[in-house]
């Protein structure tokens, strides 16, 4: 499978936050630490927005019991049974979604689809999906019904 590297300084930024996220997830790496650790990569951020990079992990671990609690009900599945990578995703869109609403829903799923492409399970993109397009329709139903 290719890459699909993001090119946008966002999608870079969110490339980045699930990297980051699943490492909170295994290992229960503090945030602070994880933006550390990046930042001082060889590379470090590179062309990713660090703003947003930071304002996304920051966040979605402040916020993961109300976005664990939101999730629920589109799951198929408990939430202790999600791989930690759908898991990262799954937190990932929620938050945008929820939270970013100068985000289009289109562009939060699309993006988390591809996220998930990359780093998950053969077809875990479409447990994402389906998930993130299920919530969405439920928490921006008037941006979906306007597009």
């Amino acid at each position: 499978m290719t890459d699909n590297a993001p090119t946008s300084r966002r999608g870079l930024a969110r490339r980045l936050t699930l990297q980051a996220l699943y490492q909170w997830l295994v290992n229960e790496t503090s945030p602070d630490a994880l933006l550390r650790q990046f930042a001082e990569q060889p590379e470090g951020l590179g062309r990713a927005d660090p703003e947003y990079f930071s304002e996304l992990l920051r966040g979605i671990v402040q916020a993961k019991p109300e976005l664990n609690a939101v999730l629920t009900p589109y799951l198929d599945r408990p939430l202790e049974q999600l791989d930690p990578v759908e898991h990262a995703v799954l937190l990932l869109g929620t938050f945008e979604l929820l939270y970013k609403p100068e985000v289009p829903w289109k562009v939060v799923v699309n993006e988390a689809v591809n996220l998930s492409k990359v780093f998950g399970a053969e077809e875990g993109y479409k447990f994402v999906n389906g998930v993130l397009d299920k919530l969405a329709r439920a928490r921006r139903g008037g941006e979906i019904g306007a597009a």
